[in-house]
């Protein structure tokens, strides 16, 4: 009884796949997600060819094309210079730090639509604040290593 009751108190760590946890999971709710996109928006996008309209509905003429190819621009600078200013700050996670507040910063103005001085200064601290806390608890509570 005492060797089942140590067996299910025990813990055991394969250190070589133990960091895939997290990106497995993250990977299964962008698929879900992917496929909630796809079920609600590809119905009505086929329906639409069919009927033979000029104006599809998913990238009809109010895309605002600006946002959103900016927005595929940033995300894709944001892993590439997280990896590059991760290399310079090598498991210290100031990579992840610093390449993310510009990325929160820049995601801000470009989705603001007036721009005022509150705004601008509420996004920068925003900016400086929110990956902060994140970094904080992730990389120094909990050691969890950040590029």
């Amino acid at each position: 009884m005492e060797s089942g009751l140590s067996s299910l108190l025990s813990v055991s760590i394969d250190f070589e796949t133990s960091h895939l946890f997290f990106p497995h999971i993250i990977h299964w709710l962008m698929g879900g997600l992917f496929a909630l996109i796809l079920v609600f928006n590809v119905a009505p996008f086929l329906a639409a060819v069919r009927r033979g309209e000029k104006t599809l509905p998913i990238l009809g003429e109010s895309m605002d094309k600006f946002r959103f190819f900016g927005t595929l621009a940033l995300i894709v600078a944001y892993f590439y210079l997280m990896a590059v200013v991760g290399n310079l700050f090598p498991y210290t996670g100031y990579g992840f730090l610093f390449v993310s507040m510009a990325f929160l910063f820049l995601m801000s103005l470009m989705y603001m639509h007036t721009r005022t001085r509150r705004k601008v200064i509420t996004a920068a601290i925003n900016a400086l604040v929110a990956p902060s806390l994140a970094w904080f608890i992730l990389a120094k509570l909990f050691q969890i290593t950040l590029p």
